[in-house]
């Protein structure tokens, strides 16, 4: 049986990714209005991201006989001044729910629950991927700075991202 701390504590990542993901539909709204299709289009991929590592955790707390229990979400920001702007929100963001996994592991730790711990490891590797990704993303904007050509070029390259659901058995 997982330990109620560990449930309470799983449900509310539940809810940070399903944070995470309105966050990323509203960015995604944002961007569409602005006629940077790519950019939405990135943002769409990323909110479907999100939804998928609120169903792992979803999925593990079943596994487990955990009672899920979602939570209410808060309406996001809905607007940017700049692609810059949003994505500096976006890595920053990341790095929140770094340290809410980071937590989850401790957790897991201190419970002695080898488990979920082991089931964190999974997020553990994907937040480095996704402040890796943020923070690239950040770093081409600060290098285009106001070049509508290279914002129209980087607008692009973000569009060809399709989304590749997680293949590693734990969907």
């Amino acid at each position: 049986m997982i330990d109620k701390k560990i449930v309470e504590a799983l449900n509310v990542q539940i809810n940070e990714e399903a944070a995470s993901a309105y966050l990323y539909l509203a960015m995604s709204a944002d961007f569409k209005s602005r006629n940077l299709d790519g950019f939405a289009s990135w943002m769409k991929i990323q909110t479907q991201e999100e939804v998928v590592h609120a169903m792992k955790i979803y999925d593990f707390l079943n596994s487990r006989d955990g009672k899920v229990m979602l939570q209410a979400l808060n309406a996001p920001q809905d607007t940017w001044s700049s692609p810059l702007e949003a994505f500096k929100a976006v890595y920053k963001h990341e790095q929140y729910i770094t340290g809410c996994i980071n937590k989850l592991v401790k957790l897991a730790r201190d419970q002695n629950d080898n488990a979920t711990e082991l089931f964190l490891g999974w997020f553990v590797t994907e937040q480095v991927e996704e402040e890796e990704t943020a923070s690239t993303v950040v770093k081409k904007l600060e290098l285009i700075k106001d070049s509508s050509t290279g914002l129209f070029m980087l607008d692009a390259e973000m569009g060809a991202r399709v989304f590749t659901p997680p293949v590693d058995g734990n969907e």
